[in-house]
């Protein structure tokens, strides 16, 4: 999916929502327990339930890595399912890999080449040869790390060198000689406020996945009022807020229902760039 794709499908849909399938065998509904596949059952429901409200969906390996081959093969599952039954849906693979070239290159391979999807979180850390390996895929996009919304950000990323650059700046420059913005996004946490106005000062143009919605506490006024573009320019995410807004077999129409109110709350916002 290209750039003019997907701000098609904001315009078309009035959103630009991401679903995060933070999915914990621990949290889910305790009906599911009983089923082959819980996982899977929970993300079909919850995938049928949001996708008229949604432009994107970002499964995060951790949740899945931790039970297994089982886990393994509900997430495959659940990619599947959305390319066949929702082909106009954004993928995101919430990996956050990023190693030496040839390690980068397997991670690529596997998501990019196995599951085909459109698109991978990366860590910048280890520099150029830890991140191209990701690039050399048409059509394909990489979401490189720059400004997280968690506490420990201010540890590395905010740090500044003798001339007063900040790292997350550093970053958001150099990763510039490796791509553009019809391949590259940067992951921006929603807490961060009014440095999104210091990103776009950086990257004007390119979309941004924006976690931190919901449950963390950032705001979707406060996002759209610094970080949205002539093309939207953002995907924000939501997970917790949306998936387990509910924990009984109505689960599925409750999040359906706060997927809703979050799309009416962008559309306000796109009102402005529409």
């Amino acid at each position: 999916m290209n750039k003019q794709q997907l701000f098609e499908n904001i315009k078309r849909k009035q959103s630009f929502l991401c679903v995060g399938l933070d999915t914990d065998i621990k949290k889910i509904p305790e009906h599911l327990l009983k089923e082959e596949d819980s996982i899977f059952a929970f993300n079909k429901a919850i995938i049928d339930a949001t996708a008229p409200y949604c432009i994107a969906y970002k499964p995060n390996l951790a949740f899945y890595e931790s039970m297994g081959v089982k886990g393994w093969i509900a997430f495959e599952k659940t990619v599947e399912y959305i390319k066949t039954n929702y082909p106009d849906q954004f993928i995101i693979a919430d990996a956050k890999r990023g190693d030496i070239g040839n390690t980068s290159a397997m991670y690529a391979r596997t998501f990019f080449e196995k599951l085909n999807i459109d698109s991978v979180t990366v860590a910048p850390y280890m520099g150029e040869d830890s991140v191209t390996p990701f690039l050399t895929y048409e059509g394909k996009w990489v979401i490189l790390l720059a400004l997280t919304s968690n506490k420990g950000s201010h540890d590395f990323q905010l740090t500044t060198d003798t001339e007063g650059e900040r790292l997350f700046e550093k970053v958001l420059r150099k990763s510039q000689e490796w791509a553009n913005d019809e391949n590259m996004m940067y992951v921006v946490g929603a807490t961060q406020g009014r440095m999104f106005e210091d990103i776009r000062k950086i990257v004007p143009n390119h979309f941004l996945l924006v976690p931190g919605i919901g449950a963390q506490g950032g705001s979707l006024e406060e996002v759209c009022k610094y970080g949205m573009t002539k093309e939207c320019g953002l995907i924000v995410n939501s997970s917790r807020a949306i998936i387990y807004a509910d924990k009984t077999e109505n689960f599925a129409n409750v999040a359906g229902v706060e997927a809703h109110k979050v799309q009416q709350q962008m559309a306000e916002q796109l009102k402005a760039i529409l």
